[in-house]
């Protein structure tokens, strides 16, 4: 019986990279043999398109994506893959999730944080070109990941932020509606979840800096010669910190190769020489999967039929859940008798909680949300967490006191008072 539940997703704006074979096609193709896991694989469509404005090209990155995934060994047979605009309960799910969700979570979100502080820097007005869909962009990808109550998802580092809010909202939703959805996990794989490109930079289309997987071998073995190192010559020591064709063999290579190209950046190897080493190590692995990828992307109607058999098979979890959430928060036929629906929305009490984490800097801090997951104060990092549950304790027995008195450690996302009417609610 599977008893793990993973769920990846690759947005079909461009053509797939090496990243995004690193970072989330071949690690979650390794998992899908597991006989204990149970795998969904999708296009992300929808979310295509607030990036892109080309029709022509979400259609042309979802054929490539999907040609990809079959070329890297996914097995249709296995797991469920779709295709996510054919699924028309994740933008109905998306709406339930919007009306627990507090807008200060989005406002915290990386991408439209990024946005507004680019158009603040240039003296622009800070939503200047900021659209619903780049502000709405993690609650389309919590209801992708709730609909079918994930238990891990693979994702690189900055992706980290959407899986939180994720488990946010559906910790928002439960609080209100009773026990629907699985709180889920990031599966990060150390090292290589975040792949440099050509610059050094994550490797991203939006940074123009990406590797295409399946690119010919002479144009592989051109773009990787062209990765930008820094001006150490032949016979200096090199560091393999911060190097990005280092990391890219090591995505690729085994413990002993890594170690051996460690030694060469140790002895001085020139990075032509490195670069080479590179290519030739890619081209091993890629190779065989660049035949059944040209094969592939020859026959669309081939792969069309596989997402449709594949749309079929999770909206078998998908429809009978939405007609659960939906009658939880009351879209139900007028004929059901409200006493067996359970407890409607307002015999809950919405309050606040305390939420405990380990900082990235090792210390130990705490925030303080409201029911809808809204940050209203967080504390800076103390040494042990037995300081941090101290001051906890203090706040929720003393309030505004204690409130007052710890100021310094303290940083507030909204008006005092607004903080001492959520600290009310612990001490009534």
């Amino acid at each position: 019986m599977k008893t793990l539940r993973v769920l990846t997703g690759i947005t079909t704006s461009g053509t797939p990279h090496l990243g995004n074979y690193v970072g989330a096609i071949r690690p979650t193709v390794r998992a899908s043999r597991l006989a204990e896991v149970e795998s969904f694989y999708f296009l992300a469509d929808y979310h295509a398109l607030i990036k892109v404005g080309e029709p022509a090209r979400v259609q042309r990155s979802t054929l490539e994506i999907a040609a990809t995934w079959l070329a890297c060994g996914l097995d249709p047979e296995k797991v469920t893959f779709y295709r996510q605009s054919d699924i028309p309960e994740i933008p109905e799910l998306t709406w339930l999730l919007t009306c627990v969700t507090g807008k200060g979570i989005l406002n915290r979100a990386h991408a439209y944080k990024a946005s507004v502080d680019k158009n603040t820097a240039a003296g622009d007005d800070p939503d200047a070109g900021v659209t619903a869909g780049l502000f709405m962009y993690p609650v389309l990808m919590a209801a992708d990941i709730l609909m079918f109550n994930a238990h891990q998802v693979p994702v690189g580092r900055d992706q980290i932020q959407h899986i939180e809010m994720a488990r946010d909202m559906a910790s928002s939703f439960n609080h209100l509606y009773g026990e629907h959805f699985t709180l889920p996990e990031a599966a990060i794989e150390d090292h290589v979840a975040t792949l440099p490109g050509l610059d050094g930079r994550k490797m991203s289309k939006s940074y123009d800096n990406t590797i295409p997987l399946f690119a010919p071998k002479d144009q592989l073995r051109k773009l990787i010669m062209g990765i930008v190192t820094d001006s150490r010559a032949p016979g200096e020591p090199k560091s393999t910190e911060g190097s990005a064709v280092f990391q890219l063999y090591q995505a690729f290579a085994t413990a002993d190769e890594t170690a051996s190209l460690a030694r060469a950046y140790a002895d001085g190897i020139a990075w032509g020489e490195a670069k080479q080493l590179v290519a030739e190590r890619l081209e091993c692995e890629i190779a065989p999967l660049r035949e059944v990828y040209d094969a592939l992307i020859q026959n669309p109607a081939s792969i069309e039929k596989t997402l449709l058999q594949g749309a079929e098979k999770a909206r078998v979890v998908a429809k009978p859940f939405i007609s659960r959430l939906r009658h939880a928060v009351g879209l139900r036929a007028l004929q059901a008798a409200p006493e067996a629906a359970g407890k409607p929305k307002s015999s809950k009490v919405a309050a606040p909680s305390f939420k405990q984490y380990r900082a990235d800097d090792g210390l130990f801090c705490f925030k303080l949300v409201d029911a809808s997951g809204q940050l209203l104060l967080e504390s800076l990092g103390f040494a042990s967490p037995k300081d941090a549950a101290q001051l906890i304790t203090q706040l929720q027995q003393t309030g505004a006191l204690a409130l007052e008195s710890n100021l310094p450690m303290l940083k507030l996302h909204c008006s005092m008072a607004d903080v001492q009417r959520a600290l009310a609610h612990f001490n009534p």
